[in-house]
């Protein structure tokens, strides 16, 4: 909890959002703003800087798209009152004025995946449909033609939604400039400044203005977000309600023990007797996404699998599919467990588990969305016991166990030798494994005489 933001407002209209924005909130169905809106929202329209730590589900988005729409509205009305006035200025003086610029981009917002991309520009249209600013936006993202994005940029856009990697692609295409940028969002920051993201996020950043406002939303605090923050952030207002949210009752969490084999007629027996009109299923790779939604189909189940080696269209007509209920189960890989914002899912189910424990986090929170109730079922095998317990411990709760009659296991989970799948003994949590340095210099300890 923000120690500047104490006596937290109840309502949208206490927030200090214009009464435009008060009503689309409420024509949305918003009545009450969540926790993190409440803190967030205030604190970005003041012009701070915002770290808000939150788990997934929690109205991260809205915090920060609401704020930035008021911003936009802000600008819009000001640019039409000087435009009046140079309405009665001398003829001859307007015959000679400068043809207007192509609008300038006044808020990036920036993800790592196309999902979510995908999921803040819908954010941004809902908020935004009966504004009296007519707000230009718009959502670029890889896997499909630059062309047509660049066409959409023609002109400007007071607001962008992009992936860094397109976003540079088309900064290098000249189809759009960051000179103008006053508000930076980074929403799940954790994933920006993976591997794969950080070279690109560091050659973004680069290209900013030097004075904007930062908005840093995750709903974990890898080390790498703490040193980012302390980069790029100003006397920020700090918001962590990762706690609060971990014991949440609205997500049940089971783990049932089960052999690796009997995973997928498991989830068949579980589709069918827990009636789930509704199930994402993550599993560990594009190959075994691929074997468990055909598996399924197999036994006359809507399923299709959803991972990074489908098309961008395919990938969102199984989306579309599975929103309008023509598809029962769609089987992701960790590509889904972020931007996927499915309402009133009902249950997720980790055929795999998860690498690490902020993935789990991630994945569970697909489901119990929007004040709604949720189920999380781990299926949990001799091999992956020890690390299911950490996941547990860095939770810091512990699932009780379960059986399903006619899916006994028959494996026994090792109690001091290290399974053959980890033999560094840390449960496969990333992070945790020994380095080719440590184990290079444990090598060399063990030649060396003593």
């Amino acid at each position: 909890m923000s120690d500047d933001l104490i006596h937290a407002p109840l309502a949208f209209a206490d927030l200090g959002l214009s009464p435009a924005l008060v009503q689309v909130t409420d024509d949305a169905g918003f009545t009450d703003p969540t926790p993190v809106q409440r803190e967030a929202i205030p604190a970005a329209l003041s012009g701070r800087d915002v770290l808000a730590l939150a788990s997934t589900g929690s109205g991260k988005t809205l915090a920060y798209v609401l704020p930035i729409l008021q911003q936009v509205e802000a600008a819009f009305q000001r640019a039409q009152s000087g435009d009046a006035q140079s309405a009665r200025a001398p003829r001859q003086a307007a015959l000679h004025a400068p043809k207007p610029e192509r609008r300038p981009t006044r808020a990036l917002i920036l993800v790592p995946t196309r999902e979510l991309a995908l999921q803040v520009g819908e954010a941004l249209s809902d908020m935004s449909a009966h504004l009296q600013a007519p707000l230009r936006w718009g959502c670029v993202f890889g896997g499909v033609s630059i062309n047509t994005q660049m066409l959409g940029l023609r002109g400007g856009a007071d607001v962008v939604v992009a992936t860094p990697g397109r976003l540079l692609d088309l900064i290098e295409h000249n189809a759009l400039s960051l000179d103008g940028v006053q508000t930076l969002v980074l929403d799940e920051a954790d994933r920006l400044l993976d591997k794969g993201f950080e070279d690109e996020l560091n050659r973004v950043l680069a290209l900013l203005p030097k004075r904007r406002q930062h908005l840093l939303l995750s709903a974990t605090f890898a080390p790498g977000v703490e040193a980012l923050a302390q980069q790029l952030l100003h006397d920020a207002v700090r918001i962590d309600q990762r706690a609060e949210a971990i014991s949440v009752p609205d997500i049940q969490q089971r783990a049932i023990v089960v052999d690796a084999p009997q995973r997928t007629p498991l989830l068949r027996h579980l589709i069918a007797q827990e009636g789930w009109r509704q199930v994402l299923v993550f599993v560990a790779t594009r190959y075994a996404c691929n074997l468990v939604a055909h598996k399924l189909q197999k036994a006359g189940i809507q399923a299709a699998a959803f991972h990074a080696d489908a098309s961008q269209g395919a990938r969102r007509e199984v989306l579309r599919a599975f929103k309008a209920g023509e598809l029962q189960v769609v089987v992701a890989t960790d590509l889904a467990a972020r931007g996927i914002d499915i309402a009133q899912l009902p249950a997720v189910v980790n055929h795999d588990l998860p690498r690490s424990p902020d993935d789990h986090i991630h994945r569970i929170g697909r489901t119990a969305r929007a004040g709604h109730s949720g189920v999380a079922v781990s299926f949990v095998s001799a091999d992956t016991e020890a690390h299911f317990r950490l996941i547990e411990k860095r939770q810091g709760l512990r699932v009780p166990r379960e059986q399903v009659a006619g899916f006994e296991p028959t494996q026994v989970a090792p109690t001091t030798a290290p399974s053959p799948t980890d033999p560094d003994g840390t449960g496969g949590v990333k992070g945790k494994r020994k380095s080719k340095k440590d184990k290079l210099r444990e090598a060399h300890g063990k030649m060396t005489p003593s």
